[in-house]
Formats: structure tokens, C-alpha cells, sequence
């Protein structure tokens, strides 16, 4: 697989499938929801669904290889990788703004069949990529990906993501133990009440929610499912369709509607087509913080005590934790952050202004000098006319009434604009407050009059993180969780394989149920399995067979509706 057009920062999370590590039970529950799936969804999913199978290369009667479905999907411009569980949400959406499906490549255990909160191979193999094969939606996803990548998120919702991840790895991990569960989902809910506001990023991750994971499409009183998250849960897939489940036709409004990833969803919302959901996003995003920029947009990044971007018209970026800034009526007059900055030029860090330079934060104030004059405007020889040489001792008015008094020290220039100037032995104050004082060391003061833009992260990420280790975001487990690892069942799981794909042998069958019946009476999907192949046998045992499978279906619960599907398939 080609990495090559991949930056450095992503390929961090990028993780081998391994394929050797999935187990026969691993492949049997694969196969299982995909003989369901694909049953059901040829009726009930948009029609690009079946077709979209065979284009991304999902297999049907085993886990499909990540390599082999990013050969298949290079075809219509995109890209597979695996990735290990839940990754940030900023950089899942870095990877779909590029065109990259990030796959996670754990299978859900036996236990969790239906329906499973932690990513997994099901939900993001045979859960999204099907419906990339239709173009206006694979477009609608990069569309999506790249004004994500924008929005800005607070300290809050990093928490939220953090508790929601270690309490769905521990749920689907079989060593963990009910103390385990119960202590996470404290922390969740913990993380849950300390949200005090909604951030931008959580605003746009609900219209993600209601089209990408539960979108519906068509007439609204007969809607087909896309949504990944209803493709990859068998139980909810059924259920949706119901009357029960309200269905809204799809406008701006559904950002106002949360969502539960724990709990089947009270409605959803349907798209005529997927064309239209492009306004939709526009008419939300012009209301975010990078198309606004300005008093809103720095509010937003103040608020939300995490790494943003502050663009100014002469294109530098200032990137780092918002602590504050000076407001003068509706203009800002100086900006402030806190802690490690990078400052940038159209996303690439510049020279010598990095963290390492930076590390303690930054500020600078941005507008007209009292003179009415534009700096940014202005080449050094220009500035030099003006009295403002290097090495000269100055004192620059703001309209503001921000003062900047030192000595020049250097310039930086760039196309023949000023774009930061840098003081020695320098005061910066505003009315009686001191914002920089001499033994703080140089000051660097950037140029610029207005802010055009704020935005979640930060400009040039490669250089950012140079100096900082980011590895608490990734999972350090490098093996797929084995839930489905019991080598004794899987060998009886690995010859019910052998005998459905060379030569059905029925006494073989008979002493692997038998097998089954004294050493694992609990579990279903390998009885499922041999009554398939031995179905059309009127035998004693194929009958007690069946009842016992029948048995599973008695209640009201998701896996006894999908067994029940599944027994109508044999």
C-alpha cells in the first residue's frame, strides 16, 4: 500500500490489519451479519449498496483484506487504511477530507454481534464503504471531512471522546471485568455532565450523525438506509424502518437534535438525494468561526480551551490555546495565547517561529497604526521612510491604543510585505496595562489588520508536533483485540470452514455438534453453521438441531430476530 501522498501526522495512526490474528470465529461472525446484510439491505438499502460491495471489495464469507479493498477502491479516487479503534475525531475526518477511509480493524465478539459502540472492522469496512461507490456521496464525505477539520472543538469534548473510547475498548475486551465496566462508565458519565456548552465541533458531528451513520434516503414514507451505522447493526437496521422511529425530512435543524451512541435512534432524518445535502452543510458552515472570523470566531476559540488558529488578512496564523484578547468596540486590538504557538504563512510554519520559539505562548497586537497605516501593507523601505529603521528605538501608536516601544532588531518580509518585525529590550501596554515587559525576552509582533479566519487545530501540524509527543491519542496495543479466542472452539469452527468449502461430511458434522453440545452448550452461531450444511438430512440429530437453534429465537431481543433471519436464509 502506497503511503506516499499520506502526511506524517496520520500515518501515526495507521495501523497493519494482520489479517493472520482474525480467528475462525472472527470470520464466522462476519459472515454471519454479511449473509443477513446483504439479504436485507438488497430491499431496504439505497441501490448503490450491493453494487457498492463488490466495488470496495467486501467480501461476503470472510473478513476482507484491507489491501485488497484499497486496490478495488483506487478505481473511483480513494484510499483504505487500518487504524486501531477509536481514533481522534479530528483526524478520522483529516483522513475522509483527503479521500481515506480509516478502517479499525478489530471484530466484534460473539457476544456483541448485533451491536457494538466500538469501531470495528464491520461497521467501517461493510458499513461505509459500500455507498463511496456512489460519487455525489463519496463527494458529500470529502465535502464533510474537510469543513470538519475546521471546526472547533472545546477541552470538554476531548474528554467526552476519551471516556467513550476507553469505555467501548473495555467493554469489548473479554478480560475485562464487570468492576472494570462499571468504573468507565462512571467516567462517562462524569465526562457527560461536565459538558457545559455545545462547541462547534459537536454541532457538526450531529449532521454527521443523522447522514453519514444514520442517514436515510428517497420518499419519506418509504426511505432506503445509507447510514453506516445502520448498515453495520443488524438489529437497528430493521427497527428503523418502522413507524415507530420517526422519520423528519433532513434540513439545518437536525444539528439541534443529540444523539446516543448507546441507544437505538427516536428518529431520523431522510435526504431526497445526496446532492441536497450539500446546502444543508454550506448554510451551517457559514455560520463557523473560520468563515467568520472576527469577535465571533475568537470568542469561540477562547471559550473553547483548545489548540485553535487565528488568521489574519495578511494571511499569518497564530496557532496555539486562546487565553484572551482586547476588544475595542467591534474590533480586537491585540490577541493572546497561552502555552506552545506556532505562527504561519498560509499552513507552513515560519522559519525560526515554531513551538520551540514559542513555548510559553504568544501575543501581538493586529490593526491600523495610529496613521491610518496598514503595515502589512508596507515593504521595510517603506516602513524605513516612515522612521522605523533597524536598530533605531521606536514607539509605534495603535488606533487601538496599544504602544509597542523598543528597538528593532529584524524584519521578516516576504513578496515585499512585512509580515513580522521583532523587538529587543521592548514594553507593549495598553491604557495602564502592562501585556509585554523588556526581561521577557524579544518580542516578535506579527502584521496584520484584521482576523479573517478562526479554526480548530493548527496551520502547519507537521511542525507543530515536533517537539511534542501526541501518542496519548492512539491506542499502544499493536494486536486486534482477541475476544473470539478460544483455541479449542475455534478449531471446531476452523473444520466446519473445511467441510463447507471442500466436501460436506456428514458424521464429521455429527461429532462436531456433539463436541459443541458438552463442551460449549451456549453457543449457537457453530450449531447455526452445521445445520446449514446438514439442513436436507432426515436425521435425529439435525432435527434436535434445529429445535435447539430455534430456542435462540424466542425472545424480542436483536439476535434472535437476526437468527431468525439467518435460518431463513439456509
Amino acid at each position: 500500500m502506497k503511503l506516499d501522498n499520506i502526511p506524517k501526522y496520520l500515518k501515526k495512526y495507521i495501523f497493519d490489519q494482520n489479517y493472520d490474528q482474525y480467528s475462525a470465529i472472527d470470520h464466522a461472525c462476519w459472515r454471519f451479519i454479511m449473509r443477513i446484510n446483504k439479504s436485507y439491505f438488497s430491499k431496504n438499502a439505497h441501490y448503490k449498496y450491493l453494487e457498492g460491495l463488490d466495488k470496495t471489495g467486501i467480501t461476503i464469507d470472510k473478513i476482507p483484506k484491507i489491501d485488497d479493498m484499497n486496490k478495488k477502491m483506487n478505481k473511483f479516487g480513494w484510499q483504505v487504511v487500518g487504524v486501531r479503534g477509536f481514533i481522534p475525531p479530528l483526524i478520522f475526518m483529516d483522513f475522509q477530507s483527503r479521500g481515506i477511509l480509516p478502517i479499525a480493524c478489530d471484530m466484534r465478539s460473539l457476544e456483541h454481534l448485533t451491536y457494538t459502540p466500538a469501531p470495528d472492522i464491520v461497521h467501517e469496512a461493510a458499513g461505509h464503504s459500500p455507498m463511496i461507490a456512489d460519487a455525489d456521496y463519496a463527494e458529500y464525505l470529502k465535502y464533510y471531512g474537510k469543513i470538519a477539520c475546521k471546526a472547533i472543538s472545546s477541552s470538554e469534548d476531548y474528554d467526552l471522546y476519551i471516556a467513550i473510547r476507553e469505555l467501548s475498548d473495555i467493554k469489548e475486551n473479554p478480560q475485562s471485568s464487570d468492576r472494570d465496566i462499571k468504573k468507565s462508565e462512571k467516567k462517562l458519565e462524569k465526562a457527560v455532565e461536565s459538558v457545559s456548552y455545545i462547541s462547534e465541533a459537536a454541532y457538526l458531528s450531529r449532521i454527521h450523525w443523522w447522514t453519514v451513520e444514520y442517514g436515510l434516503v428517497g420518499d419519506i414514507d418509504s426511505p432506503k438506509i445509507y447510514g453506516a451505522g445502520l448498515l453495520s447493526s443488524i438489529g437497528e437496521s430493521e427497527n428503523c424502518l418502522k413507524e415507530k422511529v420517526k422519520k423528519i425530512p433532513i434540513s439545518h435543524d437536525c444539528i439541534n437534535y443529540s444523539y446516543d451512541i448507546t441507544e437505538q435512534q427516536p428518529q431520523l432524518f431522510v435526504t431526497k438525494n445526496f446532492r441536497s445535502l450539500f446546502p444543508i452543510l454550506d448554510e451551517i458552515s457559514n455560520k463557523m468561526a473560520y468563515k467568520t472570523g472576527g469577535i465571533l470566531g475568537i470568542d469561540k476559540a477562547v471559550q473553547s480551551k483548545t489548540i485553535c488558529s487565528l488568521e489574519l488578512d495578511s494571511n499569518l496564523q497564530i496557532s496555539g490555546v486562546v487565553s484572551d484578547y482586547i476588544r475595542l468596540g467591534d474590533s480586537i486590538a491585540y490577541i493572546r495565547t497561552t502555552g506552545p504557538t506556532q505562527i504561519a504563512y498560509k499552513d507552513k510554519q515560519i522559519e525560526n517561529h515554531g513551538v520551540d520559539r514559542h513555548m510559553e505562548g504568544f501575543g501581538s497586537p493586529i490593526g491600523y497604526i495610529e496613521n491610518g497605516v496598514k503595515i502589512n501593507d508596507l515593504n521595510i523601505k517603506e516602513f524605513n521612510k516612515m522612521g522605523y529603521g533597524k536598530n533605531q528605538n521606536i514607539k509605534l501608536q495603535f488606533s487601538s491604543g496599544v504602544k509597542v516601544k523598543g528597538i528593532i532588531k529584524s524584519f521578516r518580509e516576504h513578496n515585499g510585505k512585512i509580515q513580522i518585525i521583532t523587538f529587543e529590550n521592548c514594553t507593549v501596554s495598553f491604557n495602564n496595562q502592562i501585556l509585554f515587559e523588556p526581561e521577557w525576552g524579544e518580542y516578535d509582533m506579527v502584521c496584520g489588520t484584521e482576523l479573517i479566519s478562526v479554526y480548530g487545530g493548527v496551520a502547519d501540524i507537521e511542525k507543530y508536533y515536533e517537539y511534542q509527543d501526541i501518542n496519548d491519542d492512539i491506542s499502544l496495543n499493536k494486536n486486534i483485540i482477541a475476544s473470539n479466542n478460544d483455541e479449542k472452539l475455534n478449531k471446531i469452527y476452523s473444520r466446519i470452514r473445511e467441510i463447507r468449502e471442500q466436501e460436506i461430511d456428514i458424521n464429521d458434522l455429527k461429532i462436531l455438534h456433539k463436541e459443541l453440545n458438552e463442551g460449549y452448550p451456549h453457543d449457537w452461531l457453530a450449531n447455526l453453521e452445521i445445520y446449514e450444511l446438514v439442513k436436507n438430512q432426515n436425521l435425529a440429530w439435525v432435527k434436535k438441531l434445529r429445535e435447539k437453534i430455534e430456542t435462540k429465537t424466542l425472545d424480542s431481543s436483536d439476535l434472535s430476530t437476526a437468527i431468525q433471519k439467518a435460518l431463513l436464509l439456509i
